[in-house]
């Protein structure tokens, strides 16, 4: 049996860790973080030919040959009509876009908006259904390396159906992601609208945060075993935007830490993700537990729950950051501040709840 190794995790062990968490969650919180502990070999390759390192292209007619994220040459559609999308991300990405009449269907766990669990699911994206994918008559699928599997990728091609595997690694190649995927559609404007809205706001964060250290926090992605996050992953990434860093140095994308250890980094801020409950709730589980009571950050309640889009490589994910930069720098994001100021105070109202941050250009008033 073939065995993928992350960090001190074998998948037999991981099996039953996932097992669990499937017990204990649903919908895309269990799907995106099973994911983070599962996956070690994602999507990749659905060609026998590879392409050079680029974004080239080429086109005729009615089709084009471009190069996914994971440097595949794949031939797709001149503008995609019925598309299908094997992860939440890549789903909430197509609604932002305002593309949603182009979705066919999606998986299971494709929640946000909620517009997007009526429509057709092909099952969950770490093994969706092959027929169901078939019986939608895609002209191209949407796969992430974050959470599908190169085997689904590989057979989907087998079947001559093209599919797209983005990769982002960081925010801004979430952001590159996004422009991808709306120039796919043929809607390279609408993407290039979007994109620069979302680094509006990142910049404008920025310049709130130009002289604040970083704040030392510990990510939980899981609690028992304690699973935290590694230097390399867009998570990381994301926290460095909000202003933050993990306390954990570790070249694994997801280590598994003692708790001892914990203690002896002290982190400043703990961080859950909204899986959990309110955070008062969280703040009293901790205090009354006896391995977290003791803890200054948990003494103080410094505990942060941080929306799950900080998990998802998608313009939600932006949310995230905002919220998370408020949470950890209170001295600089007051009550009454308004977190979504461009550098020239002018406000952005966007519509990421609805999905529709398509409208944003005329937001920049």
């Amino acid at each position: 049996m073939r065995c993928f190794l992350i960090g001190s995790f074998t998948s037999s062990r991981i099996s039953s860790l996932t097992s669990a968490m499937t017990r204990a969650w649903s919908g895309r919180q269990f799907a995106w973080i099973a994911a983070f502990v599962l996956l070690a070999g994602a999507a990749r390759g659905s060609s026998t030919e590879r392409a050079p390192s680029g974004d080239a292209s080429t086109q005729t007619n009615n089709t084009r040959v471009v190069t996914d994220e994971v440097g595949r040459v794949v031939t797709v559609p001149a503008e995609a009509r019925r598309i299908v999308s094997l992860a939440p991300n890549l789903t909430e990405t197509i609604y932002a876009l305002g593309m949603e009449d182009r979705l066919a269907g999606d998986t299971d766990y494709c929640d946000t908006p909620a517009a997007a669990k009526m429509k057709a699911h092909v099952g969950a994206p770490l093994s969706p259904s092959l027929e169901a994918i078939v019986a939608l008559h895609p002209d191209l699928v949407l796969a992430t390396t974050s959470i599908n599997r190169r085997e689904t990728v590989d057979a989907l091609a087998h079947l001559g159906i093209p599919v797209y595997t983005n990769d982002p690694r960081t925010v801004r190649g979430m952001l590159d992601s996004v422009a991808r995927i709306a120039e796919l559609a043929g809607s390279a404007t609408t993407g290039t609208e979007v994109v620069n809205q979302l680094r509006m706001r990142l910049d404008a964060l920025q310049l709130r945060l130009v002289d604040r250290p970083l704040v030392h926090v510990l990510f939980v992605v899981w609690e028992s075993p304690l699973i935290t996050i590694g230097q390399n992953t867009f998570i990381a990434d994301a926290l460095r935007w909000a202003g933050a860093e993990s306390v954990v140095l570790s070249k694994q994308n997801w280590p598994q830490i003692s708790f001892e250890e914990v203690v002896r980094l002290g982190p400043e801020y703990i961080v859950l993700s909204n899986h959990t409950g309110a955070a008062p709730v969280e703040i009293e589980r901790l205090r009354s537990s006896p391995q977290w009571k003791d803890l200054e950050a948990v003494e103080t309640g410094h505990v942060v729950i941080v929306s799950d889009e900080i998990s998802r490589p998608s313009p939600g994910l932006v949310d995230a950051i905002e919220q998370l930069a408020r949470e950890v720098h209170p001295e600089v994001f007051g009550p009454q501040s308004e977190m979504r100021k461009t550098a020239d105070g002018v406000s952005n109202q966007f519509a990421l709840s609805s999905g529709r941050i398509k409208e944003c250009a005329r937001c920049a008033r």
